[in-house]
């Protein structure tokens, strides 16, 4: 009997001091924190700008499941739309490009390219591209 006890004891301080935490929600479809993913033709509003993506210029990325000596790039052709005025950019992967007060940047890229003689390219529909703008001070 005393050892239940002497257990209860010990248990209650530690769970008196672990903070609860609320629950997390889970961020809209197609966001994930501030990251707003568009397929190919379809209009989101990233941060200020609007973003269309138009078409992949270039896709050279190593594939997932091999090694390469350059992990490769994609350049992606799209349609931003600000209060000022629509332009057509060009996104490299990776590389922030100016855009009103702030960058525009291409973040992810899915799916991820497969190696192998059986895999099919990729189709201009399966295309999901992530989009992150941050704005100036």
């Amino acid at each position: 009997m005393k050892l239940p006890l002497l257990l209860c004891a010990l248990a209650l301080p530690l769970a008196a001091c672990t903070p609860a935490n609320p629950p997390v929600s889970a961020p809209p479809p197609g966001q994930a924190d501030d990251l707003v993913r568009a397929a190919i033709g379809e209009t989101v509003s990233v941060g200020g700008p609007k973003v269309t993506p138009l078409a992949v210029l270039e896709d050279s990325r190593c594939p997932m499941n091999a090694r390469c000596v350059w992990a490769g790039r994609v350049r992606l052709s799209v349609r931003v739309k600000l209060g000022s005025g629509t332009g057509t950019r060009e996104l490299v992967q990776g590389q922030p490009v100016p855009v009103a007060d702030g960058t525009l940047e291409l973040v992810e890229v899915q799916p991820d390219k497969l190696a192998g003689g059986e895999t099919p390219p990729i189709k201009r529909g399966d295309y999901r591209f992530g989009f992150r703008f941050r704005g100036g001070l």
